[in-house]
């Protein structure tokens, strides 16, 4: 199961933003990483923003080239805003929704988590982080699994993350999507139209 396992710090300093989390690195070095990251950067070309903003969005959700030109051309063939509906796709997959929920600190784990079959969708599992979840559907922790140190600890230091999109039954340790989330309630700072340019050359 093919994902990005680099350096985080490197892609948080590079973007100069927490992409994969907190970092130490980033705030000791607030600059971009290698050796000329502190000279002033040149004037990048309209192609290398919108990559930039791409490959931020690519490693924020986790995704590796292929399934997010997949995840992009899925999205033109779906009605509505395509930068939008591309945010919604990558939104509902059950790796991004666990994370959501406050199953999981962070995305790599809420992936770690699906994978190793402790989140059921609907009272069935699924072990796939792409799976796409729907509205109206259910995400719960097995039962066998509700008492799991990493759970309980995201539980209980976050507590379950507040989204409109999404409710949480903290003693049932299930969540719903409710609905789709609108661009407005996604805090990721992602400028979607960028990669709607990169895509359409």
């Amino acid at each position: 199961m093919a994902r990005y396992t680099g350096p985080k710090a490197k892609i948080s300093r590079r973007f100069n933003e927490p992409i994969l989390g907190e970092s130490k690195a980033l705030q000791k070095k607030n600059y971009a990483p290698g050796q000329h990251g502190k000279t002033k950067k040149r004037k990048q070309s309209e192609y290398a923003v919108q990559l930039a903003e791409k490959q931020k969005a690519k490693y924020i959700y986790g995704v590796l080239e292929r399934q997010f030109a997949h995840t992009f051309d899925k999205a033109t063939r779906k009605k509505g805003v395509t930068g939008e509906v591309l945010l919604q796709l990558l939104e509902a997959r059950l790796d991004n929704t666990v994370y959501r929920l406050g199953i999981a600190p962070t995305r790599r784990a809420a992936r770690q988590l699906v994978v190793h079959k402790h989140i059921l969708v609907d009272g069935e599992i699924v072990n796939i982080p792409s799976y796409s979840v729907r509205p109206g559907q259910k995400v719960a922790v097995r039962e066998k699994s509700k008492s799991l140190e990493a759970i309980t600890n995201s539980l209980s230091i976050g507590g379950s993350k507040k989204y409109p999109w999404l409710e949480w039954d903290g003693s049932e340790m299930e969540g719903k999507m409710v609905n789709l989330p609108l661009r407005a309630d996604i805090p990721e700072n992602i400028n979607e139209q960028l990669i709607v340019e990169l895509y359409s050359k």
